[in-house]
This record gives C-alpha cells, sequence and structure tokens, in this order.
C-alpha cells in the first residue's frame, strides 16, 4: 500500500466526517443557503491567494526540474483557472473582484492558512506537498462523489462548481501530489514519515473547519 493510501485510509473517519457536513451536501443536493455559500466563496478567495504562495515556496525548494514543473502547473491552474471560476462565481451574484479583497479572513480561515504558510516557510517540499494535499486531493474526490450522485438540476451554480471539482484535470494534480510524496516517502525514516503524518491530519481538520466556518457564517 503507497504511503498516501496509507494515510487515506487512517483519516478516513475525518473525510468522511467532512464529506457528510451539511455544507457539502448541501451544495450536493442544491438546498444549500446562498449567503453560506456566498461567505465560503469570499473566504475560498482569500485561501487560494496563500495557496498560492504555499505552493510557490514547493517551487523554489524542489530538487529537480521535473518536480518543479508540476508543482507551477499547479500553482498555474490554482492562480489562473479556479481563481478565475470563483471570480465568476461572485459575479453570478453581484460580488465584484474588488469586494473579495476588501473581505477580512474568518479565523478558520486565517488558522488554516498560518498553517500551510509555517510548513510552506519552514518545512521540506514533501511536508509542503503533505499540507496541501488534504485540500487538492479532498475537493477532487468530493467533486467526483458529488457528481456521481448527480448535479443538482435546481441549482445550476452549484452543478457548475461540483462539475469543476469533479474534472479529470484536478484528479490528475492530486495524484500527482501523491505519487510525489509516495516517492519521497520511501527513503524516509520513521520519524520523519509521522511528520507527514502529523501535517496531513493537521490540514485535514482544517478542511473540516473551513467547511464548518462558512456553514455558520463564522467571524471574529
Amino acid at each position: 500500500m503507497s504511503y498516501t493510501k496509507l494515510l487515506r485510509e487512517e483519516a478516513d473517519y475525518l473525510w468522511e466526517k467532512e464529506y457528510m457536513h451539511p455544507f457539502v451536501q448541501g451544495i450536493g443536493d442544491g438546498t444549500l443557503a446562498l449567503e453560506k455559500f456566498q461567505h465560503y466563496m469570499k473566504q475560498d478567495y482569500l485561501f487560494l491567494i496563500e495557496f498560492s504562495k504555499v505552493i510557490s515556496l514547493a517551487i523554489a525548494k524542489s530538487k529537480h526540474l521535473d518536480d518543479m514543473g508540476w508543482f507551477a502547473t499547479l500553482l498555474n491552474e490554482t492562480l489562473n483557472t479556479e481563481m478565475a471560476l470563483h471570480i465568476s462565481f461572485c459575479q453570478d451574484f453581484d460580488i465584484q473582484e474588488k469586494d473579495l479583497l476588501t473581505t477580512k479572513m474568518s479565523p478558520a480561515t486565517h488558522a488554516y492558512t498560518r498553517h500551510l504558510l509555517e510548513i510552506g516557510y519552514s518545512g521540506s517540499t514533501p511536508e509542503i506537498a503533505t499540507a496541501i494535499l488534504p485540500c487538492s486531493w479532498g475537493y477532487s474526490e468530493i467533486g467526483k462523489r458529488l457528481f456521481k450522485k448527480g448535479v443538482p438540476q435546481n441549482n445550476p451554480l452549484y452543478s457548475r462548481w461540483i462539475e469543476m471539482y469533479n474534472s479529470d484535470e484536478f484528479e490528475q494534480l492530486a495524484l500527482w501530489i501523491r505519487h510525489f510524496i509516495d516517492r519521497e516517502a520511501k527513503t524516509m525514516t520513521k520519524a520523519n514519515q509521522e511528520t507527514l503524518k502529523d501535517i496531513f491530519f493537521t490540514s485535514t481538520r482544517y478542511e473540516y473547519n473551513f467547511w464548518n466556518s462558512a456553514y455558520i457564517l463564522e467571524t471574529w
């Protein structure tokens, strides 16, 4: 069994809790209150700015050109595809990009991004990859699971969100991150593998908190 598959199996109870959160399920069946989705989109836009900085640090710390290229692809996908979709979504309910940029981070967004940036600045490339994996892999998994159930015909906005994260492009990027971690973990000490595990579980818990923060419209 690969190292990342082992991590995923050990964290399954947390990932299932995340998938079953009423925010995620509300997107899936189209019943999520628009106000909650708007809150999420604003916070996710801020999150992705910081997420992109963390990927940039992974590029800088990579030892091989091929790895730099893959992280650069992930950075481009985040900056020029995912964030553009956020702006497009927000325009659908009359939120302009300037409104996104003046939004203040919620406590959950602040805590999650500080965790990622701490790993980005102080950690190794495998540690950075492990920190961002629950986001990249988790969104791909959620998108595919919701799409398999059937997109909500009564809510085309949420259908577009599901279709984006159901895409093969997002899945391939998550798979590459997994393969990179699996490759690096093979030559690691047990102690270093345990460090990756702690990082993976911490990011997974922050993923849940991020959904919940949007659902309760969390502010300071």
